[in-house]
């Protein structure tokens, strides 16, 4: 037999002396309990992670115990449209999350800086510790369903987030622009690397309606948003208008009052979890 590495990871041999992969899951703060973890993914920026976590929490509010879990470090803005202006307070416990008007838990860095406009420069290492340390020193709470607001792409913070919380499910958000096929492809792939759910695909600035006749007019052209869902076997649960309405309330921090059931197959999928 082989001299035996110690890596069971990289070793195929079954052995009296295996172990267990070992897992990188962080645990909560004493008093903390989450019962669901959602991610907010996509891509690229630009397409409304965090207009889709903000409505969903907003939804899960009116019936669960909701958090926000801003991983967006250096492109925070889930403060700004909850309408959340007041820095976060701490105890020797941990940090003590800031309320939204609708009762919704949330962490952000833009809640610990003096200058909410000064930018976080700091390297991929220290951003991934930071998210993790909003997942383990923060006094969340009982919470029904945390939704995670991820940065773009797939870079050190997605893999903290995947890799350190318990995810139980993604939405990957996309919009209508003919490369979304190859967008959508990396958010998927990476959550199939990592073994986390993939709940479905939002598609948002699907189009606009005419507020005459109500006609809807697509500004890009035909959406490919379904059928780069359905090449990956996922459901098109939601698609999100460009409306004027939707940008003054993130705008004025009042994402909670928006009126819309554009997300309803969404809410009815991750309630099946």
């Amino acid at each position: 037999m082989a001299q035996c590495s110690e890596n069971c990871s990289s070793c195929g041999q079954s052995c009296s002396s295996r172990k267990e992969p070992q897992s990188f899951i962080e645990k909560l703060g004493e008093g903390s309990s989450v019962k669901k973890v959602i991610g907010v993914v996509s891509g690229k920026g630009g397409v409304g992670k965090s207009l889709v976590t903000g409505l969903l929490a907003s939804a899960f509010s009116k019936k669960y115990s909701t958090a926000v879990l801003d991983a967006d470090i250096t492109g925070p803005s889930i403060p700004k449209i909850f309408g959340i202006n007041e820095r976060a307070v701490g105890t020797d416990k941990g940090l003590i999350p800031n309320k939204s008007a609708g009762g919704i838990s949330i962490m952000s860095i833009n809640l610990l800086l003096e200058d909410t406009s000064s930018p976080v420069i700091w390297r991929g290492p220290v951003i991934a510790g930071v998210v993790k340390q909003f997942w383990t020193d923060v006094i969340w709470g009982d919470v029904d369903y945390m939704f995670v607001d991820m940065p773009p792409g797939t870079g050190d913070v997605p893999l903290t987030v995947f890799q350190s919380i318990p995810v139980d499910g993604i939405i990957v958000v996309a919009s209508p622009q003919e490369l979304v096929s190859m967008i959508v492809a990396k958010a998927v792939n990476m959550a199939k690397i990592m073994n986390i759910p993939i709940i479905g695909v939002v598609e948002n600035m699907s189009y606009i309606e005419c507020p005459d006749c109500g006609k809807k007019i697509y500004l890009y052209g035909e959406s490919h948003v379904a059928e780069a869902a359905a090449e990956y076997g996922l459901k098109l649960l939601g698609s999100i208008p460009v409306s004027p309405d939707i940008a003054m309330s993130c705008d004025s921090g009042a994402v909670e009052t928006i009126k819309g059931d554009w997300l309803a197959n969404a809410v009815e999928e991750i309630e099946k979890l």
